[in-house]
């Protein structure tokens, strides 16, 4: 919303335990506009990951606490203000200009 941008346009939500669980291990990489938007969510792994993720904390009212670019495979990131993250393919951060503070906002599609 801050930055009149799209983070995607089919992220998917990740909002039980198992769903949280099993996150994008089984995927091989994400579309342009895709994303995983994890809730709640403090900190990610990308242990067994097949490729690299953006990820972009947010709080409870959608405010971007911390971006984070190009995350490999076998890493960890925390966020610890934050509530939920989303995952999207690396590039999206700077193809939108996301940084911290930015409000984001919610729109269903269809």
């Amino acid at each position: 919303m801050t930055r009149g941008t799209d983070l995607g346009d089919s992220i998917d939500l990740a909002d039980t335990s198992a769903s949280r669980n099993r996150g994008l291990l089984k995927h091989t990489g994400l579309e342009p506009g895709h994303g995983l938007w994890i809730v709640p969510c403090e900190g990610v792994h990308t242990f067994f990951m097949k490729f690299p993720l953006d990820l972009v904390y947010i709080d409870r009212a959608r405010r971007v606490k911390k971006v984070v670019r190009a995350v490999p495979p076998w890493r960890m990131s925390l966020c610890l203000t934050a509530h939920s993250v989303i995952e999207l393919p690396v590039g999206v951060i700077d193809q939108t200009g996301t940084a911290k503070g930015d409000q984001l906002e919610t729109v269903k599609l269809g």
